[in-house]
């Protein structure tokens, strides 16, 4: 399998192309898919959950010999996306792959909301999940989280990091961080993860709470200083960096990202899609690809991806309270 998630095809392919179906083919439940499927991604082309998307989409092209069309519709924290997708018809023909952002977070996160993250959506199965990387520019002289917070203390509001949109995890880490650790930083938001990495990795900005496939290349080429990972275990792709939980105890950020159709999709459609998602997550190839990426393959059921999703919403409409984030 070619992977679709490298920089080069993720920045330049628009479509996953499979074999074309039949012309005039309408579908129903019984010969679900029989038409291209659009797969709507809340991020720019590049981006950690784009790159997800694509290895998806391809899969499912590739099995199925249809087309799948990536869509990316980034902004506002991929609540634009959320939006379109919980406007759709439910006939299985758009999906999105979704994030703790968009499924969980802006739930607490945004007073008036277009859709609401567990009635708007027919969750199909759980796709990856990982953690967040504290990244700096080489220029930053901290070289530990307990040096990054002494720093911070020392020059208020002087440090800015960028995330990938309000309401992201790369924007509430950055504020569950500076309640945490008592000190101020200043929030740069940008339209996705790429725009903000360019700003990073050229000085514009001195840190980020990134996901990790988005750091990864640039922290193996040293262009970017890796600091902590966000989650309460240390990471097997970076396992020689500490976790935040080790200078900040209770500091848990955990990515993830999911596959959800409409609310009222046909129960059919959603298990077709399901198991064969399922099903590609676990072929070796794909699963060992998305372990290089620093994401782990899940692929579990529906009713088990939608009480993980009214979890993590419960989670973070905590944490949203606490650190006193808004939407800015």
């Amino acid at each position: 399998m070619r992977w679709a998630g490298r920089a080069g095809a993720a920045l330049a392919a628009a479509v996953v192309l499979g074999a074309q179906p039949a012309a005039g083919a309408q579908g129903d439940d019984q010969r679900y898919p029989a038409r291209p499927i659009r797969i709507i991604v809340p991020f720019p082309p590049g981006a950690g959950t784009d790159i997800v998307g694509r290895a998806i989409a391809l899969a499912l092209a590739e099995a199925w010999s249809h087309s799948l069309v990536v869509d990316n519709r980034p902004g506002a924290g991929g609540t634009i996306a959320g939006e379109i997708v919980s406007k759709s018809n439910p006939d299985g023909y758009t999906l999105m792959l979704g994030n703790v952002s968009t499924l969980a977070i802006a739930r607490g996160l945004y007073a008036k909301l277009a859709y609401d993250p567990l009635r708007d959506f027919a969750p199909i199965t759980l796709i990856t999940t990982s953690e967040n990387v504290i990244v700096l520019h080489p220029s930053v002289k901290p070289g530990s989280v307990k040096e990054l917070i002494a720093y911070a203390k020392a020059n208020p509001r002087k440090l800015n990091y960028g995330s990938a949109g309000n309401g992201t995890t790369t924007h509430l880490g950055g504020a569950m961080f500076a309640s945490m650790a008592g000190v101020e930083m200043t929030h740069v938001p940008y339209k996705g993860s790429v725009p903000m990495l360019t700003d990073l990795l050229s000085g514009q900005l001195q840190l980020a709470f990134s996901s990790v496939p988005t750091a990864l290349p640039h922290i193996k080429t040293g262009r970017l200083k890796p600091l902590a990972v966000t989650r309460l275990s240390r990471s097997a792709t970076l396992p020689d960096l500490p976790t935040v939980h080790e200078t900040l105890p209770g500091f848990d950020i955990s990515l993830w990202q999911g596959i959800v159709a409409p609310a009222g999709t046909p129960r059919a459609i959603v298990m077709k899609l399901n198991q064969q998602i399922a099903k590609s997550l676990h072929m070796p190839d794909l699963k060992s690809r998305l372990s290089a990426q620093g994401l782990d393959a899940v692929g579990n059921s529906p009713e088990q991806f939608a009480a993980y999703m009214k979890s993590e919403a419960d989670k973070w409409a905590k944490i949203i309270k606490a650190s006193g984030a808004r939407p800015d």
